[in-house]
């Protein structure tokens, strides 16, 4: 498994519910109960789903009497955000070379139809 804290971020968010879940509780606080509703999924299921997000420190669990509310940890989500975004630039950079051929290529064709036109006006 996983040992650096940001792989263990990345594995938790690969599952799709658990990314349903966060955004739930991006929302606010819900019940193990409440964050079940909207999958076809056992109340263990969910649970077993919320010990991987709260390893991963996505999500905390607090006791309120026989309330047990999630809580979203956005601090984790924050690391991993900024890892994803220190790659931006790199994405950044590339699409703006992409940009710079494509209007290089463009203005070509402007050329080409611009001495097109004028042969065709000489021939006229």
């Amino acid at each position: 498994m996983a040992s650096d804290q940001l792989s263990v971020t990345f594995a938790a968010l690969a599952d799709p519910t658990r990314r349903a879940i966060l955004a739930r509780l991006a929302q606010g606080e819900a019940s193990v109960t409440e964050l079940a509703k909207p999958f076809d999924l056992s109340l263990p299921g969910i649970s077993k789903h919320l010990k991987v997000l709260q390893k991963a420190g996505l999500v905390t669990q607090s006791r309120n009497a026989q309330w047990r509310p999630c809580r979203l940890e956005a601090g984790r989500l924050h690391e991993a955000s900024d890892w994803v975004g220190e790659y931006r630039r790199f994405w950044d950079e590339s699409f703006q070379r992409l940009d710079d051929v494509l209007q290089d290529l463009i203005q070509e064709e402007k050329k080409k139809n611009v001495g097109k036109g004028s042969q065709d006006d000489a021939q006229d």
